[in-house]
């Protein structure tokens, strides 16, 4: 039937979730294949002490063992570098252990998933320190430009506010909101999380839309820099 663990690094969100064709995990998110959910939506990074333990707790509460997983996705990015670093890794050393196909899904497209708008647009955003935010432009779900590491200003994505209300979802809404005036758009702040990854995972799984272990590296649109 499917069953793949979904993995979630790229922010502080620590998040876990097993999507399979039989679903049924009740959320208020419009998700159809996902079992079910554990993440930290705390402020600071536990990845590297917690991703494991919930990988675990996961699989025994739904009575499965990593043996019974057909694949594994993770968000692939942008996002937090050492976030990505550490769920990219654990990935890879499960898809190597298990030989099972790794599947990499974009987290700004992943989070796009976590709104019900009808906004022609929905322009999700990652805080990238001081102005800055990893985004992409979305219509109708699909891409139409990005994803670029922008600077805000009063000018940003000022083609796309013309058609009307956009929903801007992520966290970086917060800090470009200000820099709107009066105009109307709809602001969501929110984590990426691994619920929203579990649909676009089946929908590659089903199209054998799988990464190679050996080669793939993170989506992190810019250098590390320390500091």
């Amino acid at each position: 039937m499917g069953l793949i663990l979904c993995v979630e690094t790229s922010s502080t969100n620590c998040s876990v979730a097993l999507a399979s064709e039989n679903g049924g995990y009740n959320n208020d998110v419009e998700v159809v294949h996902v079992l079910d959910l554990i993440e930290d939506q705390s402020e600071g990074y536990s990845h590297g002490e917690r991703l494991h333990v919930f990988i675990e707790e996961l699989l025994q509460r739904n009575g499965v063992s990593t043996s019974d997983l057909d694949a594994i996705a993770v968000s692939a990015g942008p996002g937090s570098y050492t976030g990505l670093r550490i769920g990219v890794a654990a990935v890879k050393g499960m898809c190597y252990a298990l030989d099972v196909p790794m599947i990499a899904i974009s987290t700004l497209e992943s989070l796009t998933r976590q709104s019900k708008s009808l906004s022609a647009y929905i322009i999700p955003m990652l805080d990238a320190r001081r102005m800055e935010v990893y985004s992409a432009v979305f219509k109708e779900r699909t891409q139409v430009e990005g994803p670029a590491a922008v600077i805000l200003d009063e000018h940003s994505y000022a083609r796309f506010r013309e058609s009307g209300k956009i929903t801007f979802i992520g966290t970086g809404v917060e800090k470009f909101k200000p820099l709107l005036g009066h105009e109307e758009h709809e602001y969501i702040q929110a984590k990426p999380s691994a619920l929203t990854l579990c649909d676009l995972a089946m929908e590659k799984f089903k199209k054998s839309d799988f990464v190679d272990v050996a080669y793939f590296e993170p989506y992190y649109l810019k250098e590390f820099k320390a500091g």
